[in-house]
């Protein structure tokens, strides 16, 4: 009882920690997501960086979205214009894109307010009466904007030397296309992100002047990357069920590899009393509940809190279980000593 009374008040932390701390986070969450002037397709719009000043190399991030299942749309004709008042400052012609999300490079000039514009005239090569959405843009400010972090994976950039380093871009498109593609996996890192980045860059310059730190860090992302290329394989289509699970078979792993010392802690978990199961399993319904009805009712800061808070039980359940297996194999190895 009392090891249940302790995994219950470490497992209610993992839920309501991010209930407190995200909608924090969701009010700097840079995605928008607009349906179509004609109802047929969602479409998200960012830019990276969030906030672009004149002169800044900017990535126009554009994604289509099926309203029913949102999940990416893939085969969209399209066409986008950027406006500034009544000029036209830049557009692209009809375009296609198979995979149904695109990134688009534009330097703005100007600071002041935009409007980008997106038309959607063919779904699956089936064409359509243009349906366009807008999405507005301020560049610049009389403030400068806080500096954005890249977009990048700064940890192992630094850990592996360089970008072009096979592991750092395996991140980098498992990352872009399989989690940003759909809009659960997009939400979760937007909250992600907002904590990544304001302990990275210190990370990543101290790798790169301690040859020691750099290599512990470069030994310690091996076993995240045999994790990340388990969860790759395990995801079917680009669709929320499948990150979602593929997800929490990653986040599991993740917490029985990296944080298993840290259930050692727990004096019961030692006495390698096994975790309540009935308790377990009424922790995972109830997120896996809120979730499900996150995505749903399609509350983008909702989702947000629902997929980080999915993601911390399951690292959690994840360190407890292993913890347990530990304890257990070491007090039967004390047995024979």
């Amino acid at each position: 009882m009392i090891f249940d009374s302790k995994l219950l008040k470490l497992s209610l932390v993992l839920v309501l920690l991010p209930l407190l701390i995200l909608p924090v986070f969701g009010q700097t969450q840079s995605q928008q997501i607009k349906l179509t002037s004609g109802g047929t397709i969602n479409v998200g719009f960012s830019t990276d960086p969030a906030n672009p000043n004149p002169g800044d190399q900017t990535e126009l991030k554009i994604s289509f979205l099926n309203k029913q299942t949102n999940a990416i749309q893939q085969h969209i004709d399209y066409r986008v214009t950027v406006t500034q008042g009544q000029n036209q400052v830049f557009g692209i012609p009809i375009t296609h894109t198979a995979e149904g999300y695109v990134s688009i490079p534009y330097q703005f000039q100007n600071a002041g307010d935009y409007q980008v514009t997106v038309s959607v005239e063919e779904i699956l090569f089936q064409p359509i009466p243009p349906e366009t959405v807008v999405f507005p843009i301020t560049i610049g400010g009389s403030q400068p904007p806080p500096v954005q972090p890249k977009s990048g994976c700064l940890i192992a950039t630094a850990a592996f030397g360089s970008e072009l380093a096979p592991q750092v871009q395996f991140l980098r498109e498992y990352r872009d296309n399989t989690i940003m593609t759909t809009v659960a996996g997009s939400s979760f890192l937007n909250a992600f992100n907002t904590v990544y980045y304001s302990f990275s860059p210190t990370v990543a310059d101290a790798e790169r002047t301690h040859p020691l730190l750099q290599e512990t860090v470069r030994t310690g992302i091996y076993p995240l990357l045999g994790i990340l290329q388990m969860a790759k394989f395990s995801t079917i289509g680009n669709n929320n069920l499948s990150v979602i699970l593929s997800g929490i078979m990653a986040s599991s792993l993740i917490g029985a590899t990296y944080l298993w010392p840290a259930g050692l802690v727990v004096k019961s978990v030692r006495e390698a009393k096994k975790p309540n199961p009935k308790i377990i399993i009424a922790i995972i319904s109830g997120v896996l509940f809120f979730t499900v009805t996150s995505i749903i009712t399609n509350n983008l800061q909702f989702i947000m809190i629902t997929t980080s808070t999915t993601v911390l039980t399951f690292v959690g359940i994840g360190a407890i279980y292993s913890s347990w297996v530990i304890a257990k194999i070491m007090r039967k190895a004390n047995t024979f000593l």
